[in-house]
């Protein structure tokens, strides 16, 4: 059971690894793996963070950079890179009819007001779609359910 478990572990990642490759360069394809490692061991997100335990031999402030234009790239996009991603692992492990809890969230972060569409699985809430919204404070309904169609769109296609 076991070793069933590890190569499903495996073969997503093989997936992951081909489709990251096909949007990054080698060396973007290596930052982004080096980041996902850290964030995982870290298990931070914040980009001061992150930056400080880069393995890259520039200072941390050039790092801090390096990462910010990274993630600044053009085709690191939700669409390019997360979608095709979550479509694999949903029509991969989830049988065909099985109804999937969806959460829809607005949170405000000090000046950050972050949109949030996440697929619930196994108690942990796996992000669909994600959106800052231009404004602070409480938005209308108008506005929420025009966002959640771009996250509830990947659900729609499978």
């Amino acid at each position: 059971m076991l070793h069933a478990c590890l190569s499903k572990k495996i073969i997503i990642l093989r997936f992951y690894q081909t489709h990251l490759q096909k949007y990054l360069t080698p060396s973007h394809f290596l930052v982004m793996t080096t980041l996902l490692s850290l964030m995982q061991s870290e298990k931070q997100v914040r980009l001061e963070r992150l930056s400080r335990v880069f393995p890259c031999l520039i200072t941390a402030e050039s790092r801090r950079r390096k990462l910010q234009r990274f993630l600044d790239l053009p085709h690191l996009t939700i669409e390019l890179i997360w979608f095709p991603l979550i479509t694999y692992w949903l029509t991969t492990y989830c049988p065909v009819g099985i109804r999937l809890p969806i959460a829809i969230d607005r949170s405000q972060w000090g000046c950050i007001n972050l949109f949030m569409v996440s697929l619930i699985w196994e108690r942990r809430a796996i992000p669909l779609y994600w959106s800052l919204l231009p404004k602070l404070g409480s938005s209308n309904f108008e506005e929420l359910s025009y966002k959640s169609t771009a996250g509830f769109t990947i659900i729609f296609r499978i």
